[in-house]
């Protein structure tokens, strides 16, 4: 039996070494009687600058009677419980294989915890990726930024991994689900350090992430699921209203009966096949904005006040929001502390921004997304495609304003307030360069109404948020998928059965975790159609 203690506090000054010490000095018993401790969560607390501190809960194993009095005697700010040990869950095994065996679109993090949910349970399925494998990725979006040379079938959005291998790789979310901490344990097995297990705010940085990727595809393989790259699906076969399978790069016939579709938001012609097949889908809102860059420096005096510099002290983040006059969200998105923004774009006349950095967060430079909320009827059109086309007129306008050769349009943030343009601009993270210009041009008028009015904002909840350090770049769209691909409560396409749309591109998720939960989900239903 162990006891779960919650509210600890460590400050800057104690080292996380003393904490079996301390933890016996708050609960009145000897360090010594103190057999095994186990972070279960740490945060930190920067509310109060003059007294910035990490908190701990822990589960601490003491002798009986040492547990008994613990739990008898209630302590101020610290709470004390039993922690009961739920037995592990058997997973369900199939044992009379179907005819034609399952088929996963996208190697992204709902495609990959599919796969990993099927395989496991007997069913190891076809895993199609339209990219290229990590390795040769990597190569191809290293040259994207060293000059500019685009392949629109190996870039930031596509590939091994998905989009979240070129980010932060965040690992946490706003969802409540008992599997989230069987994902987290997932990522540790297959390689993540330990402390995502209990950080409040997880992550695991774009370099540690590709080899866990890599680790999750190996033992795949070995469990009996196949991979294919740059295999792109260009057709579904459909029959009376149920799927015979699809046709992959243009020929080549591949049939089943389950297909689970992961295509990330950026799968435009993927999108429009789908809507010519007669799958049901729905246009949804979404946001874009630009990204902000500023000195990790101000970022970690602004948050840390007194404390900014110390070396226990991660690079500091934010989170803001505002509802603007007009009643637009507009929040900051995506926040990299100690990151890069980078060229993420996978059309060839359209600039994309986004956010990344590596497990350290060691770059100087920290940057987020500022985006807004755009409405339905903001696209200027209608259909499911409305707001998909909506992201690609505003991504050509800003590749164009930038030079026309994925430079990016960039501008003082000081002078976007003032609407002036910028003849120079402060050290930016971005490759492969910025052109210093004005980013009205390449952004509707309400988004740009609505960032002047909530920066000063910003500004007040961060003082020198709004300085002469810090650069605009323009433009980030693609913060969300543009459409759902309609289901039903068992995940299947409402208008195609055999279809299960998963993940972000599909429009169900935000972010590594959620897709991930995503793709399981999906997979437990495929798995309880065969049982």
């Amino acid at each position: 039996m162990a006891i779960l203690l919650k509210n600890i506090p460590l400050f800057l000054d104690e080292e996380e070494s003393t904490i079996q010490k301390k933890i016996g000095e708050i609960l009145g018993v000897s360090a010594e009687h103190i057999r095994e401790i186990r972070v279960v969560r740490k945060s930190l607390d920067a509310r109060r600058k003059n007294r910035v501190h990490f908190v701990y809960s822990l589960e601490i194993s003491l002798p009986p009677e040492e547990e008994e009095k613990v739990l008898q005697e209630a302590k101020p700010n610290v709470r004390a419980q039993k922690v009961l040990v739920k037995p592990p869950e058997v997973p369900a095994f199939i044992q009379e294989k179907p005819k034609h065996r399952p088929l996963i679109v996208g190697t992204g993090p709902a495609g990959l915890f599919a796969a990993l949910k099927l395989t496991e349970s007997g069913l190891p399925p076809l895993i199609i990726e339209r990219g290229k494998e990590i390795a040769g990725r990597i190569k191809d979006v290293e040259k994207f930024w060293r000059d500019g040379t685009l392949e629109t079938e190996s870039n930031v959005q596509f590939g091994e991994g998905g989009a979240g291998t070129f980010s932060d790789g965040k690992l946490f979310t706003r969802l409540h689900d008992s599997r989230i901490s069987a994902i987290l344990e997932t990522f540790f097995r297959f390689g993540a350090p330990a402390e995502i297990l209990y950080l409040q705010r997880p992550h695991i940085g774009t370099d540690r992430l590709r080899r866990v990727i890599l680790a999750m595809r190996n033992y795949l393989q070995e469990q009996g699921a196949e991979f294919k790259f740059q295999t792109k699906m260009t057709k579904l076969k459909i029959f009376r209203g149920g799927l015979r399978g699809i046709i992959i790069n243009e020929r080549e016939e591949v049939d089943t009966s389950v297909l689970l579709l992961g295509p990330g938001n950026s799968a435009r012609d993927t999108f429009r096949m789908l809507k010519n097949s007669g799958v049901a889908m729905e246009p949804k809102p979404l946001a874009i904005g630009l990204r902000v860059e500023h000195p990790q420096r101000l970022i970690d005096r602004i948050q840390y006040g007194p404390s900014a510099g110390h070396p226990r002290l991660p690079p500091a983040e934010y989170q803001l929001t505002y509802c603007s006059s007009t009643g637009r969200a507009v929040y900051s998105f995506c926040m990299c502390p100690g990151g890069s923004v980078i060229a993420a774009s996978s059309e060839a006349r359209g600039l994309v921004t986004n956010g990344m950095s590596l497990f350290r967060r060691d770059s100087p430079l920290a940057n987020s997304a500022l985006v807004v909320g755009v409405r339905l009827e903001d696209f200027g059109g209608s259909g499911p495609l409305a707001g998909m086309e909506f992201q690609r007129r505003w991504e050509e306008k800003a590749f164009w304003q930038g030079g026309g050769n994925f430079h990016a349009p960039a501008q003082r943030l000081l002078d976007f307030l003032q609407g002036q343009g910028s003849s120079s601009l402060s050290e930016t993270s971005f490759k492969p360069g910025v052109t210093p210009s004005s980013l009205d041009t390449c952004l509707p008028a309400f988004v740009v109404e609505s960032l002047r009015e909530v920066l000063p904002y910003f500004n007040r909840k961060m003082p020198g948020f709004s300085s002469s350090e810090a650069t605009l770049i323009g433009i980030e769209t693609r913060t969300s998928s543009p459409l759902r691909i309609l289901r039903n409560e068992g995940y299947q396409s409402q208008s195609v059965r055999g279809l299960y749309p998963i993940g972000e591109g599909s429009g169900y998720a935000g972010g590594i975790i959620s897709s991930a939960l995503d793709g399981i989900k999906a997979a437990e239903a495929v798995l309880k159609k065969f049982e």
